[in-house]
Formats: structure tokens, C-alpha cells, sequence
């Protein structure tokens, strides 16, 4: 048995203006944003996100999706409703918890289904990562397999590489390696609950590349799967390595590296990553990521062809909706995945 693990930055998937599901200290937050998101432009997301997703493990859909960059339950449920009525055979249900300590008001959380995996709900954690302002907490879950399987995990949306002052990456890096800390923490922690062989899966939005010390040295996100298992501390594998080598058919028809899950400032980026315990490269926790399997799913009505190969944005109305929504969009981010073997 496989399951299907996926993450996706849904891009201000937020409550329709007015609606009774909108935050309303959010309301005000983010006025001029959200000034003009209609219910019309709501449920056209859902429809574009929904069109994605279940494209996803040949048309099944993920076991499991992380995501990020929602306003709250309403608007998960919202869209696991869509989910569940566009694949009969899944039951798609909400892991969440509402935080208000991002100045935006977005949540990390998971959708899963039901038939084929349970969440241990006595084992959701919120975990805060606070450098002076708060941000998004990384969400962390067991979930368990109808034969007794675990796997835990963590939905992240690390801090933006802008600031409010205009300073950039170099000025917000610091509160990026205090997200990579507080992960690498948690993995800690959970090894010394479950033991050294726990599948644990961290994936999410890091804001940062691979290569950057917030992955590679705070969290301990490496490339090399021997330093991994010869590693006496908690190290993760990222997988995010593997995408390097997938191609996009571009609007030639001629294959094209796809070279990043967003771009940034006009360059690629691999900001969407999957990290994996040494139990799930070794098997002895009772599940194996299918090696090759970590990839970007980049459907080709997705993908843009007018600068690199990057995904369609679905936008924001900020009071003008005909210029700065694009209702064919989907969001800014790809959606990544990786297969994991039940042994």
C-alpha cells in the first residue's frame, strides 16, 4: 500500500468579504487585500484549486495534503467539501489549528483521508516559533494506518524573505534559522517519544532554498542520504534535491527543466520541500519513501510559459478584481508530493 504525502501553498485562500467565516480583526488587517473578494472569486479558487489537486496519484487524489496560507477551518472545509464531491471515494477531514499570532492571519494544516489514514488528535501540536514577532506555526500530527502504522507530520510556512522595512532575505534570514531551530527541536523531541526508526515527514513552505543554512544547518535538511544514516544526531533528508531532475513540456511541446515550485523576485525557487526521517530511507519504521517518487506536480494548465516555466497565479482583487485576479489562475506556489510505501 502507498500513500500519496503532498503539500501546497493554496496562495490567500481567505473567506469571502463579509462572510460570517471571516476573521474580523483580519477584516481589518487586510482591508485593501481583500477589498473586492467576492463569493464568486472564492468559489472560482476552490474550483481552480480543486482542478489540481485532484489530478494528483493519477486522478485519486493525495492520502494526505499540507497546506498553507489558509485563513481558517471554514475555508478548509470549504475546500474539502469540493474534494470530497469531485472523488467520491475519498473522505477528505481537517487538521487545524487557528492561530492568530501571523500578522496575516494564515494557518498551516492538513487535509487527509479518512478511509485510508486517522489522526491521532491527542497528538496535535501547535508549535510557535517566536523571533521577536510571531509567525505561522508548524502543525504537527500523527497519523495512523488501519494495520497500526505511524507517521508524524509537520506543516511549515517559515517567514517571508520580505519585510516591512524593504531589507529583504539578508534582514528576515535570522527569523528563517529560528523556524529551522524550532523544527529541528521537534524532531528531537518526537525521536526521543517514538524512537530513532519514527517516520516523520517535514514538509511545507521554507522561504528559503535547499542550500540555505536556515534548511541545510538549523533544521538539518541535507542532500546525502549515507550522512543521514550515518548521522548519531536527528538529520532529515530533503528531497526537494529530486526535483532537479523533472522537465515540463512547454507550449513547443519540447521538454523544459523545471527548475523551481515558485519564482521569487524573477528567479526559480525550490521554497516548497519535503523532508523525511532516517526511517523512512531505511524502512525499519515501517514505511519507505519510494526513492525517485518526490516530485513537483506541475500540471501543464498550471504552468506559465511567459517567464521560465513557473506556476499561474490566482491573485488577490485589492478593490480591482478585472486587473489583479487572474480567474484561470491557481496560486503561486506548485503543489509537491512523494510517494510512501506501508511495509
Amino acid at each position: 500500500m502507498s500513500y500519496l504525502v503532498a503539500f501546497w501553498n493554496l496562495e490567500n485562500l481567505f473567506a469571502p468579504e463579509g462572510h460570517p467565516g471571516r476573521e474580523a480583526w483580519l477584516a481589518k488587517a487586510l482591508q485593501k487585500e481583500l477589498s473586492g473578494w467576492s463569493v464568486a472569486l472564492f468559489r472560482r479558487k476552490i474550483e481552480q484549486l480543486v482542478s489540481i489537486i485532484r489530478q494528483m496519484k493519477a486522478g485519486a487524489g493525495p492520502d494526505i495534503l499540507g497546506v498553507c496560507e489558509v485563513e481558517n477551518a471554514y475555508v478548509l472545509q470549504t475546500l474539502a467539501d469540493a474534494l470530497n464531491a469531485a472523488l467520491p471515494a475519498r473522505r477528505y477531514e481537517l487538521v487545524h489549528v487557528d492561530s492568530t499570532r501571523d500578522q496575516r492571519g494564515i494557518d498551516t494544516a492538513f487535509l487527509f483521508d479518512a478511509t485510508q489514514v486517522s489522526a491521532k488528535r491527542s497528538e496535535l501540536f501547535s508549535h510557535w516559533v517566536m523571533r521577536r514577532t510571531g509567525t505561522r506555526d508548524i502543525t504537527q500530527i500523527t497519523f495512523f494506518t488501519p494495520a497500526g502504522g505511524e507517521i508524524v507530520l509537520l506543516a511549515n510556512h517559515w517567514p517571508s524573505r520580505s519585510s516591512s522595512t524593504g531589507d529583504g532575505p539578508e534582514y528576515s534570514a535570522g527569523f528563517r534559522a529560528t523556524a529551522g531551530e524550532t523544527l529541528a527541536y521537534w524532531h528531537d523531541r518526537i525521536r526521543e517519544q517514538k524512537g530513532d526508526d519514527v517516520a516523520a515527514i517535514a514538509l511545507g513552505d521554507f522561504n528559503d532554498d535547499p542550500f540555505d543554512k536556515s534548511v541545510a544547518i538549523h533544521a538539518q535538511g541535507i542532500r546525502d542520504k549515507g550522512d543521514v544514516l550515518r548521522a548519531r544526531s536527528a538529520k532529515f533528508c530533503n528531497l526537494a534535491w529530486d526535483y532537479l531532475q523533472q522537465t515540463v513540456t512547454d507550449h513547443r511541446g519540447k521538454p523544459r527543466p523545471l527548475c523551481g515550485t515558485l519564482y521569487f523576485g524573477g528567479d526559480a525557487a525550490l521554497f516548497d520541500q519535503i523532508l523525511v526521517s532516517p526511517g523512512l530511507l531505511t524502512g525499519k519504521s515501517g514505511f519507505r519513501v519510494i526513492d525517485g517518487s518526490a516530485r513537483i506536480e506541475a500540471y501543464p494548465s498550471a504552468v506559465s510559459h511567459k517567464v521560465g516555466e513557473g506556476p499561474i497565479r490566482f491573485g488577490l482583487p485589492e478593490g480591482n478584481a478585472a486587473k489583479n485576479v487572474n480567474p484561470d489562475g491557481y496560486s503561486d506556489h506548485f503543489p509537491v508530493s512523494v510517494l510512501v510505501e506501508a511495509l
